[in-house]
């Protein structure tokens, strides 16, 4: 039998690299006039960009351009950003936040933030309507509190987080016996009405552990296992006969050994980060790029490889990514009507909601709802049984009795309408089929080095 040796990595070698090399946040308020500059320098590894787009998200900061470089061992970006309102970034804790969250060494969470044990129930499946119904009505028969819901429909298919408590003595459940009976509980909820055998479908109710990947993050690994990408065949391209709002293009560079990535989509909030997170759960490495928005359109180029150096050299790995990016763009694309939810919380509220929502054949396409001290508070996004958000106003009201809080009902903007935030991306021209455009290399090149090279003054020389 061959024995293969392989080199040992010490697992504290990359926290001395970042001991050694701390990365350098600057927050800059004097280069622009209209948004704030986050400058980030730092020691390089796989899905660093993802870190730094996921802290700014998460603090619902509006990202309008960035110009990412990170070849050699170096990375280096700047963020443009504003909060929801437009403005410029001026309060002294959030700078000061902004500053350790960047760092990891110096990381910590915030108060809403904060980590609490509790147990995770992940579900994928065929949707249908009714389906978070059930399933929150067999948890609170089996006395099971749901402290935070979060929902995804996309393609048919659905994809669930729940955080639940033991709704006796609170805290999370670590019975073992106790915990497999209740999966199969939600198995059989969710296996009742498969259309076709075979259907793919996953149930885990997983005990409290540390170090859980941030939820978003996880709906989209969840729904890209599933395979929700795979509606997209043959239509990432087609303008014309495919009804597909975001158009992806994937071009090679073979002088400087790159995959050139460009997507082209509505701006909305948090695209960047559901664009990067894609990219990087692919093993895909992120060595440029330059994004920005313009007139509700945004436009991103990536200059990429994948993890182990190779570049996308088979029409059969473009078009899976081309595929993915387009899914991971779309899934977070509201539809239906927009139920905001703040009410005293309690147990069995998911339930109570949910039931009146199937009682009147509204179907759920999004839901996020968690707790902020004593309150529920969240959103969930309704359809009727054709798919429209025109919702009988007594529901909104049955939902206010049954929850015995607030509900306020928002309708969607018209097409065309300012988003409410903008978040990523612009080039200047359209996207066409991969590998038919007629474009110079590196379209967006210069524009990246002089964005760098001015908006990166106090930076020392990258390192490579």
């Amino acid at each position: 039998m061959e024995i293969i040796y392989k080199p040992y990595i010490d697992p504290e070698f990359e926290s001395l690299i970042e001991r050694i090399h701390p990365p350098r946040i600057c927050i800059d308020n004097d280069a622009c006039e209209d948004c704030t500059l986050v400058k980030v320098d730092s020691a390089n590894k796989h899905g660093i960009l993802l870190e730094m787009v996921q802290v700014l998200t998460d603090l619902d900061l509006v990202i309008s351009k960035s110009y990412i470089s990170s070849d050699g061992g170096w990375f280096m970006d700047v963020f443009h950003v504003t909060d929801q309102l437009g403005n410029k970034i001026t309060d002294e804790s959030l700078i000061l936040y902004i500053q350790k969250a960047l760092c990891p060494s110096r990381r910590e969470l915030r108060p809403d933030h904060a980590s609490t044990e509790q147990t995770v129930l992940e579900m994928t499946a065929t949707d249908r309507p009714g389906l978070m119904s059930e399933m929150s009505a067999v948890l609170l028969e089996l006395g099971c509190n749901v402290t935070s819901a979060a929902a995804w429909t996309h393609n048919t298919r659905v994809a669930c987080i729940l955080n639940v408590e033991d709704g006796f003595k609170g805290g999370p459940i670590r019975d073992p016996i106790r915990l497999t009976h209740v999966e199969e509980q939600l198995w059989n909820v969710v296996e009742a009405h498969h259309g076709k055998a075979g259907e793919r479908s996953s149930v885990r109710l997983m005990a409290p552990v540390t170090g859980q990947t941030h939820k978003e993050r996880r709906l989209h690994q969840l729904m890209y296992a599933d395979k929700d990408y795979e509606w997209y065949h043959g239509c990432e391209h087609k303008e014309k006969s495919c009804d597909v709002s975001t158009h992806v293009s994937i071009e090679s560079c073979k002088e400087k050994e790159y995959s050139v990535v460009n997507v082209r989509s509505r701006d909305r909030p948090k695209l960047l980060f559901d664009t990067v997170c894609a990219l990087t759960d692919m093993q895909y490495v992120v060595f440029h790029a330059a994004v920005a928005s313009k007139a509700f359109m945004a436009d991103q180029e990536y200059f990429i490889r994948h993890k182990d150096g190779c570049t996308l050299d088979t029409e059969s790995e473009r078009h899976k990514l081309s595929q993915s990016l387009i899914a991971a763009i779309e899934r977070r694309v509201s539809h239906g009507l927009r139920l905001e939810i703040s009410t005293p919380n309690r147990m069995g509220l998911l339930s109570d909601i949910t039931r009146v929502l199937r009682e009147n054949a509204l179907s759920i396409s999004m839901v996020e709802v968690g707790t902020r001290g004593e309150r529920a508070v969240g959103s969930f996004y309704i359809k009727d049984a054709s798919g429209h958000d025109h919702v009988n106003p007594n529901i909104v009201e049955a939902i206010k009795k049954e929850s015995g809080g607030s509900v306020l009902a928002v309708q969607k903007s018209p097409e065309g309408a300012p988003p409410q935030a903008a978040s990523s991306s612009r080039t200047s021209r359209s996207m066409t089929k991969s590998g038919t455009e007629d474009r110079p290399r590196f379209s967006l090149g210069s524009l990246l080095w002089s964005q760098l090279e001015r908006f990166s003054g106090n930076f020392g020389p990258i390192r490579s």
